[in-house]
This record gives structure tokens, C-alpha cells and sequence, in this order.
């Protein structure tokens, strides 16, 4: 199929965005049966010091982390070392005896069951990000900044006592009362470390990047490749922080553009715990927000999913049934009603992955069964199994979603099979 008139779709519009410095630059890479249809690089990884993207360019990942935890979840169910029912607790004693915030904010409660593994995997677990000057994320938010200030000490927290001390805290909600998206990752990769008996990151080598030649995967970049690090950047225009993505207007219900020319300023300070110098390996491995990686390593962790748990040389690393329980939407009506997310219009969720329901929802010419996730950076990643078909778009711009430039280059690359 010739793929001319798609291509150059893609150039207009990832060129645009560079051209209203909404980005730096981009890699793009789409496949199907294994196959690269096209693979792109724009721009730049590093405005400041002129470096031009590359293929073997690396990314700060952030919340794509969490499809590797997953991963790593259902290695150890496929062995029989969990089971989604089993209270957290039993792996970390600080999620013994927890309480959930009221609906006054005031007073706490008890849980009225434990919070399972499947509660983390599913994000109905009650925990929260520290996004929000409310009660719920007020606990978090002390704990999160604690982290950063020990860090600049020299002082670590480990991953096992990040989730213990998480769990110490209130709940925003009762566990599998709503979807509400939190550190439920991070406390599933102390779970992974506990139950494996294996540091978190050990355990992410042996068993999905060193078996998948994911040469460029962990929790920090060695000195030797820091210059391939793609710089993080915030969009300003008129002097004023703002979003250059598109956005859904609430009235018409149409995706608007915003075709503001602005100015791209380096994103300093720690994220979620993860610092700016990540060349040495943290006491946190964040199973939420910690990876680092590169567009080609994670086409090789895709396409694994893909084949149904297979890599490309006939490595096992997941059962085909397991990775399509992996793929398969765990939320309840109810539950999905609470998502609330333009990006999720249409969505079920489960095992830290969206799951595409209803395509007429989300006016996308994906397949019922896409799935994939995104980071806060603007990594993003389509894998639809239906086709065989991959499709991701690496950027690295604080608070970028994955609506606008992210969505449209979607459904062109849908065009191209």
C-alpha cells in the first residue's frame, strides 16, 4: 500500500507544532505485523545545545512506566507468587488497618475490606497523586515533598518504604468504589519486589528488558548516554504558562486547535519524586513515573504484547491468555462512569492500560480492543492486536495529553492499513 499521501499528513502535522513551538521535536514510529510502515524523527531532543532527535533518542516515560509494572504483575500471577485477590497487605504491613477520608474531609473512617491487588492494578485502590490542594492529596503532596527535600540531603527512600508510608495514609475512597487515577502503580512495583524477593529494577531486567533487548530501559541513564536524553519542556505563550494542545469545546462538543505561537521553556524540579540528574540508579524505582526508554526499545515491549506474550526470537515472556486478560477492560459500569477524562470518552480500564469499548464514543477509527497508555511527557502508545498494529508518538512536553497533534496523528497512521 502506498502510504505517500499519510506520511506527508504526518509531517504537516508534527512540523506544525515544531514551527509554533509547541514542541522541540518528535519521534514517530508505526508498524504492523511486525513490520515498520514508518518511522520518523522531527526536530530537536535539546533546543539549548542543538541536538537534532534520533531514533536511539531517550525519553523520560513517566506514566508509560506503569505498562511494565503491569508486566511485571502478571509474571508473577503466570507463577503462582500473587493472587489479585490477596490484600496488599500481605506484601506491605502499612496497608493494615487503613482508613478512608469522609465525605467532610474531616474525619476518617474504616476501610469496609481491604485493598486488593486488583484494586492497584485497576486504579480503584483510593490512592491518589499530589495534584490537588484538597484532603485527599494533602497527605501525598506532604510525603512527596519530604522525598524531594531528602533527596537534595543526599537521603533516599526506597520503593518498599515509599509504598508502606503511602499506605499509612487516608483514602480518598472506600476500595473499588471509583476509578481515580494515583500511586497505585508505585505501590504495585514495591509488591513486585516483595513478593519476588528481587529489587523492583532487577526484576524489570531479567525478566522484560534483557530478554526483549531493551538496551535503553531502566530507571536511569549511565553517564555514557546522557547526551542522547531528551531535554523536558513547558509551553509559555504572552509570558504566561499554557497548553498548546487541542481541546474538546464543551458547547459544540468539536476538537479545537490552538494555534498559539509560544516559547518553550525547560521543565526544572522533581516530577512525582523523579529528579532532574537521573544518571545514577534511585532508592525509588517508581512503577508509575521511573522509566526511561527509547521509541525502539518500546516497539520491541509492544510487539511482545502483540504476539500474544511472545518476543520477536520466540522469547516467552507472557502467556498468550495472560496477556489477554492483561488487555481486557476489569471496570465496572459504575466505575467507568468516574473516569471522567476526554481521553478516556469511550475507555474501560484495567492493568494500567486504557481499553478501547466504544469507538463511536471516543470518534476514532480504532478497533474495539486498542489499547495503550501515555506519560506526562507526551509519550503515547496504540497497540491493537485486531491488526497487529502499533502506533507511537514520543514528545517531551510537560502536561501534554493526548488529545490534539496526539490524536489526529493516530487516526492518519490508521489510514496507512
Amino acid at each position: 500500500m502506498n502510504n505517500t499521501r499519510q506520511i506527508q499528513a504526518i509531517d504537516n502535522v508534527i512540523n506544525k507544532e515544531i514551527s509554533l513551538n509547541h514542541i522541540s521535536g518528535a519521534n514517530i514510529m508505526i508498524s504492523k505485523g511486525g513490520q515498520i510502515l514508518f518511522q520518523g524523527s522531527y526536530g530537536l531532543a535539546d533546543i539549548e545545545n542543538n541536538i537534532p532527535m534520533k531514533e536511539d533518542t531517550i525519553f523520560r516515560m513517566f506514566s508509560m512506566s506503569k505498562m511494565i509494572t503491569s508486566v511485571c504483575a502478571m509474571i508473577l500471577m503466570e507463577r503462582g507468587r500473587i493472587d489479585l485477590f490477596d490484600p496488599v497487605s500481605k506484601y506491605l504491613p502499612g496497608f493494615k488497618n487503613q482508613k478512608v477520608w469522609t465525605r467532610k474531609g474531616q474525619e476518617v473512617e474504616d476501610v469496609h475490606r481491604e485493598m486488593i491487588l486488583k484494586d492497584l492494578l485497576n486504579m480503584t485502590s483510593g490512592l491518589t497523586y499530589p495534584e490537588e490542594n484538597n484532603y485527599p492529596t494533602s497527605c501525598s503532596t506532604a510525603l512527596f515533598n519530604e522525598m524531594d527535600s531528602e533527596h537534595s540531603k543526599g537521603k533516599r527512600i526506597g520503593t518498599v518504604e515509599f509504598a508502606n508510608r503511602i499506605g499509612e495514609l487516608p483514602l480518598e475512597f472506600q476500595p473499588g468504589k471509583r476509578w481515580r487515577y494515583g500511586t497505585s502503580a508505585d505501590v504495585m512495583g514495591a509488591v513486585v519486589e516483595v513478593a519476588s524477593g528481587k529489587r523492583f529494577g532487577q526484576f524489570i531486567e531479567d525478566e522484560i528488558t534483557r530478554p526483549l533487548h531493551m538496551h535503553d530501559t531502566g530507571f536511569y541513564v549511565p553517564e555514557e548516554k546522557i547526551g542522547r536524553l531528551a531535554q523536558k519542556y513547558r509551553f509559555f505563550a504572552d509570558g504566561e504558562l499554557a497548553q498548546p494542545t487541542s481541546v474538546i469545546d464543551s458547547v459544540s462538543g468539536k476538537v479545537k486547535i490552538k494555534d498559539v505561537t509560544g516559547k518553550l521553556v525547560i521543565e526544572k524540579g522533581p516530577h512525582l519524586a523523579m529528579e532532574d540528574t537521573i544518571t545514577k540508579a534511585p532508592a525509588f524505582e517508581s512503577g508509575g513515573a521511573g522509566i526511561v526508554s527509547t521509541i525502539g526499545d518500546f516497539r520491541n515491549f509492544g510487539q511482545m504484547l502483540l504476539n500474544g506474550g511472545t518476543a520477536s526470537d520466540g522469547t516467552r515472556i507472557l502467556g498468550k491468555e495472560t496477556v489477554r486478560f492483561m488487555r481486557t477492560n476489569q471496570l465496572t459500569p459504575e466505575q467507568i462512569k468516574t473516569t471522567e477524562w476526554d481521553s478516556l470518552q469511550g475507555y474501560g480500564y484495567g492493568n494500567f492500560n486504557r481499553v478501547l469499548l466504544d469507538p463511536a464514543a471516543y470518534q476514532t477509527n480504532a478497533p474495539v480492543g486498542e489499547f495503550g497508555w501515555d506519560g506526562w511527557l507526551g509519550t503515547y502508545m496504540t497497540l491493537d492486536p485486531s491488526n497487529d498494529f502499533m502506533f507511537q508518538y514520543f514528545i517531551q512536553l510537560a502536561d501534554a495529553g493526548s488529545m490534539g497533534p496526539t490524536r489526529l496523528l493516530r487516526q492518519i497512521a490508521y489510514g496507512m492499513i
